[in-house]
């Protein structure tokens, strides 16, 4: 389910630099990109968690969504989170509004997920785009 989401990204966005926003212990969306081609950036908050990251062969650093460094997203072709927490939805969209850079989230079913996010279906996989 989750390399669906990287083929996603990999149809809609070009290759270049994609930032996974609160990557936590989860590498495969990443790891998939970076197959696809794609130069993967993954944040995080945690220590442990970047350098779990780096472990499995992803450029990883830490930052803080709540009052993030910009310079680190301004490049990006495309930001996405996978299954981020309520809490960080709000901050995610503004930086994605801040830097103009589009956004992909794959929730977890149930989140409500912010305003501005569109809904779409790829092969069965609820995922939300933002193009600011």
């Amino acid at each position: 389910m989750l390399e669906k989401l990287a083929e996603f990204i990999a149809q809609t966005f070009p290759r270049g630099k994609a930032v996974e926003l609160g990557i936590g212990f989860q590498t495969k969306v990443a790891l998939r990109l970076t197959e696809l081609g794609y130069d993967v950036l993954a944040i995080d908050w945690n220590e442990k968690a970047v350098e779990n990251a780096r472990k499995a062969g992803i450029k990883a650093l830490r930052d803080d969504l709540f009052r993030p460094r910009l310079s680190l997203y301004r490049d990006a072709v495309v930001l996405y989170s996978v299954r981020p927490t309520p809490e960080i939805m709000k901050p995610i969209v503004e930086l994605s509004r801040k830097t103009g850079v589009p956004l992909v989230i794959l929730p977890l079913s149930g989140d409500s997920v912010p305003r501005p996010l569109r809904l779409m279906n790829y092969g069965g996989l609820a995922i939300y785009v933002y193009k600011p």
